[in-house]
């Protein structure tokens, strides 16, 4: 299996990915994460340090891909975890998608890619162009990681139609969104209801899954030593779960951008009649804010 996790830019989706990562292994699977990210920190939580780049180490080989081996790209995290980073071109320049592209390309000669039961890309903000949207010509699932807020949400939408337009060229589903860091669902679900797609899990505002990021150590390693963290645990092991049974996913239709605004603003305008329309949508006032908002 192979899954792209998507998400608006400090949605959380590392920290979700690297604690997925670790719940899948819990279940005894072999698995690779590939943070696809310049900053390169997608799996901090797991190795506990910054680890060289794909793109860094074929530079400092001239591209000789003969010159490299796995133990150079490919380190060892927090329960058995491979861990890969792709890195990025500098900045301004160059393209996230053809980094991306090395990675696997490299990965495959060091026959390294199809060794995995579960390979998970982690992968950097909203999908503004093709070269973002990269990792989902190699994937089966894509998750979105959002919360209970219109910008997440936005972001969610573009990624469910970059995942519509890659499902006519190969088998690619959407497995579904997970909620995080959010007391509330009820924006999610006005959203679902009118763009229907699996939630798979909804995690709330835990001071504690921030700070393992700043310790650099996943919610599975810190429950070692804090067993109330346990039950933290067992969000992630609920996705796992789910991704294990093999689900059938959707291919989803996004909202237009005018039908989204209109679902979104009504929502916080009209909280009292919320759900009295289907269409999340009415009134002339509702209209004026929407045009304003659009503008």
């Amino acid at each position: 299996m192979k899954l792209a996790i998507y998400g608006k830019g400090g949605i959380g989706k590392s920290t979700t990915s690297c604690n997925i990562s670790i719940a899948l292994a819990r279940r005894g699977k072999k698995v690779l994460q590939i943070g696809c990210d310049p900053k390169h920190d997608s799996t901090f939580t797991l190795t506990g340090f910054l680890i060289p780049t794909i793109i860094d180490t074929l530079q400092a080989k001239d591209y000789h891909y003969e010159d490299v081996w796995p133990e150079d790209v490919i380190y060892q995290g927090y329960g058995g975890v491979d861990c890969v980073e792709a890195g990025g071109p500098p900045a301004g320049a160059g393209c996230g998608g053809y980094v991306v592209g090395e990675t696997v390309k490299l990965l495959k000669e060091l026959n390294a890619f199809y060794e995995y039961d579960i390979i998970l890309f982690d992968v950097l903000g909203d999908v503004v162009c093709g070269g973002f949207a990269a990792p989902l010509n190699y994937a089966d699932y894509c998750m979105i990681i959002t919360d209970n807020g219109f910008d997440a949400l936005f972001a969610a939408n573009r990624i469910v139609a970059s995942v519509r337009e890659k499902a006519r060229t190969h088998p690619l589903r959407l497995v579904g969104l997970v909620g995080n860091r959010t007391c509330k669902r009820d924006l999610i679900d006005k959203y679902v209801e009118a763009c229907p797609m699996p939630v798979l899990e909804v995690l709330p505002l835990i001071e504690d899954i921030r700070i393992s990021r700043v310790k650099g150590k996943t919610l599975f390693e810190m429950a070692e030593f804090e067993s109330s963290l346990t039950y933290v645990c067992d969000f992630y092991l609920n996705i796992a779960d789910q991704l294990l049974s093999q689900p059938e996913g959707v291919v989803a239709y996004e909202l237009h951008d005018r039908e989204l605004f209109s679902l979104l603003s009504d929502f916080y305008l009209n909280p009292d009649q919320k759900n009295q329309d289907n269409d999340g949508f009415s009134g002339t006032n509702q209209q004026e804010s929407l045009d304003f908002m659009i503008v």
